[in-house]
């Protein structure tokens, strides 16, 4: 039986605003399951077998944007993922985790002593909505911003790790899609998300 809600007010505006602060989606079994298949995705490429990406539940099943960041020894080893929904949670993870390890052309493919040491981070996507930029809050919202078939995106967390501000945020995620700094200024189309984001390291 599901606990009671304390605050069904608070309920009510998170199911009305997909950008709102949500709660945690993704029960710890389900996460320590989704890290567990990516390590496994990966390391399935060098051992050439398959894996199978049937979702083990409904939840696991549906259609959500997601992406896959890799560590090596602390430091950044790819990042790949996928905006809007175009499969199953599962397969998406398996998919954007192996494409994070093999196909980021920031950095080479990642070796077999590299993918048995790797840490997992995974940012699960809420839709993505219209914001203005007064409306960005750093930590909260994940931005994509997109000009004249430029586009470019930034997750929640860059902005922390970086302690970037608001303004700073914005002009990045501009300069990710390859346009003037000050293009959320000058008619860049302007979105934001939310993500749930966990890793090896919150096990």
């Amino acid at each position: 039986m599901s606990p009671p809600r304390e605050n069904p007010a608070s309920d009510l505006r998170l199911a009305c605003d997909p950008l709102a602060t949500p709660r945690n989606e993704y029960s710890p079994e389900e996460r320590a399951l989704l890290l567990k298949l990516a390590h496994e995705a990966i390391l399935a490429v060098f051992d050439h077998r398959e894996i199978s990406l049937t979702s083990p539940s409904s939840h696991l099943a549906e259609q959500r944007g997601a992406f896959t960041t890799l560590y090596y020894c602390g430091e950044l080893h790819g990042c790949v993922g996928y905006v809007f929904p175009v499969a199953p949670l599962y397969r998406t993870v398996a998919e954007t985790a192996r494409g994070a390890a093999f196909e980021d052309g920031r950095f080479p493919p990642v070796t077999w002593k590299e993918a048995t040491e790797l840490k997992v981070s995974l940012s699960i996507l809420s839709p993505v909505l219209p914001i203005h930029a007064d409306e960005v809050e750093i930590g909260r919202h994940g931005l994509l911003v997109s000009h004249g078939g430029r586009r470019g995106l930034l997750l929640p967390q860059v902005p922390i790790e970086h302690a970037w501000d608001r303004i700073t945020f914005l002009e990045q995620t501009c300069k990710k899609a390859g346009l003037p700094a000050n293009a959320w200024q000058t008619g860049a189309t302007l979105e934001a998300f939310t993500a749930e984001v966990f890793g090896d390291r919150d096990l």
